[in-house]
């Protein structure tokens, strides 16, 4: 299979470095919006687990988790990278070696000010499913907007 273009989206925050790393990982649940979710329930809490190895995934009201993913990386407070195991057809495939990855890097422009840049790469290790994987992302309710709650979340 070909290579798929990664996505790329940026926001700049009104907020230090510091805090856009903790809002972005260990305040993820304050700002994942609920309609994102994967599990048959209703979302109850999305968690970022702030480690190298840490489970990131859901709970639903009626306690069932969904793992979407693993922390690759965790470099406070200047990057985080995330395993993505949701395919195409919105379901998890427990097989690391299909995951894509998402990076998310935190560069301080200002003592109040800092860029956040995400990048969704390695579409391709879904298989036939990385190009909706890809579509899915980059749509209205993707990456985009995601970083736009960020935004408003941290800044707040």
């Amino acid at each position: 299979m070909s290579t798929l273009e990664p996505i790329r989206r940026s926001v700049t925050v009104a907020c230090s470095r510091e805090h856009a790393f903790k809002t972005y990982t260990e305040a993820f649940d304050s700002w994942w919006p609920r309609a994102h979710h994967i599990g048959a329930g209703d979302l109850a809490e999305a968690v970022l687990e702030p480690k190298p190895g840490g489970r990131w995934y859901e709970r639903t009201v009626d306690g069932a988790e969904c793992q979407w993913g693993e922390v690759l990386v965790w470099e406070p407070p200047a990057r985080v990278v995330l395993s993505w195991r949701i395919d195409g057809d919105w379901k998890i495939n427990p097989d690391p070696a299909y995951a894509s990855e998402i990076e998310v890097r935190f560069i301080e422009e200002g003592p109040r000010s800092t860029r956040v840049e995400l990048e969704h790469r390695d579409f391709e290790r879904h298989g036939e499913t990385g190009p909706k994987v890809r579509e899915g992302v980059s749509g209205d309710g993707g990456h985009g907007a995601l970083l736009k709650l960020f935004a408003e979340k941290a800044a707040a």
